[in-house]
């Protein structure tokens, strides 16, 4: 575990030399939400490429990027553009930016995703606030030796998602008139998507939407005290009896209908955290 101190604080120490300000909230944008990244005032740009030992970002829609600046006044750093398990990284390097911006400062991390709708109340381009989560991934960030200094051995995952959070999220929605329902995320590891059947298991064992993120970076954060909200962006409607074949293209152009939506709330929530 001290190799991967050590690489954290040499991230931290490249990050400070292009942007010193210590961030409060971190935000993890996933597709179709990059948008939201042109909001941050006074921002700087590093490319992950840029910051030593940052995974490599192989999704085409994903800038694969960090941003620093302010958000309504708040600073922030943001990922525009994730790593996923799929892609053939480890758990820890899909996480090891979740323990760069926990060293750097960040209490509050906000974490975004395109999902599946598997409850048939959803709509394409509806916002769910993540309410609790299953992870069906196969794998845990959390293996293998602990270092006491980054978090507990066994981390309580009785609430995931900041009651308090969720509900600022659930008030400034409705406020501003963006439908916002919560549910519960199910992780899979990709990248295939699911047959019908495997739609069916994961309705009936309580999900709502399905990805293959978030809750890795869900869990990095818990371990390391951060407070979490967590945000889903229905992208396609999985009903197994009208399963239609995905069409990516829609999937991304969906995103950003939803994003579009993710970009107006997010910045008024940070603005009263």
């Amino acid at each position: 575990m001290l190799e991967l101190r050590l690489k954290i604080d040499e991230a931290v120490r490249s990050i400070r030399r292009h942007w010193p300000v210590a961030p409060k909230v971190g935000i993890i944008l996933g597709t179709g939400l990059g948008g939201l990244a042109s909001q941050i005032e006074g921002s700087h740009s590093i490319p992950y490429a840029g910051i030593p030992h940052f995974p490599i970002s192989t999704v085409e829609s994903h800038a694969g990027q960090l941003v620093c600046g302010h958000l309504r006044g708040v600073p922030v750093v943001a990922m525009e553009g994730r790593f996923h398990f799929y892609e053939g990284y480890s758990m820890q390097e899909v996480t090891f930016p979740v323990r760069v911006m926990r060293a750097l400062g960040v209490e509050i991390l906000i974490v975004t995703n395109a999902a599946g709708g598997m409850n048939p109340h959803h709509e394409l381009a509806d916002l769910i606030v993540i309410d609790d989560h299953i992870n069906l991934m196969g794998d845990n960030p959390l293996r293998g030796p602990n270092d006491e200094t980054l978090g507990p051995r066994f981390p309580d995952m009785s609430q995931p998602y900041d009651r308090q959070l969720t509900a600022l999220a659930q008030r400034t929605a409705l406020e501003l008139g963006i439908p916002c329902r919560k549910g519960v995320f199910v992780a899979v590891a990709g990248p295939n998507l699911e047959t019908r059947a495997e739609y069916r298991m994961l309705r009936g064992m309580g999900a709502d939407v399905v990805g293959m993120s978030t809750v890795p970076e869900v869990l990095v954060a818990v371990h390391a005290g951060l407070r979490v909200l967590g945000f889903s962006i229905v992208t396609d409607l999985c009903l197994p009896d009208a399963l239609e074949p995905a069409d990516i293209r829609q999937i991304i152009e969906v995103a950003g209908r939803g994003g579009e939506r993710l970009s107006r709330l997010i910045p008024e929530i940070v603005s009263r955290l």
